[in-house]
């Protein structure tokens, strides 16, 4: 199931994962485990975010996608289940 997955990062703990140099591993291996199929980095009100598409499994995955960000980034998560264009469209043509 294609999932947007927004993550803004907490600003002490990526201040410090920056500080030792460990940031750029830990999203490194973030984004290998997850494979996105679209990363975008922003600031937004003063905070490092991420948007991520994903393919989520079911939705039992949600907890081993969102865990590694609360523990290692205290990381504010949201799931979003979304489409793309086509998708939209079969949804539509589903309607009464």
């Amino acid at each position: 199931m294609r999932t947007l997955l927004n993550v803004e990062l907490d600003t002490e703990a990526a201040n410090r994962l920056i500080k030792d140099g460990t940031l750029p591993k830990v999203m490194g291996d973030l984004m290998s485990a997850l494979k996105p199929e679209a990363a975008y980095y922003y600031a937004r009100d003063g905070r490092r975010c991420a948007t991520l598409v994903i393919d989520l499994a079911d939705e039992a995955s949600i907890p081993s996608v969102c865990e590694p960000f609360w523990v290692q980034l205290n990381a504010h998560v949201s799931v979003h289940p979304c489409m793309n264009g086509d998708e939209l469209q079969t949804g539509l043509g589903r309607l009464g």
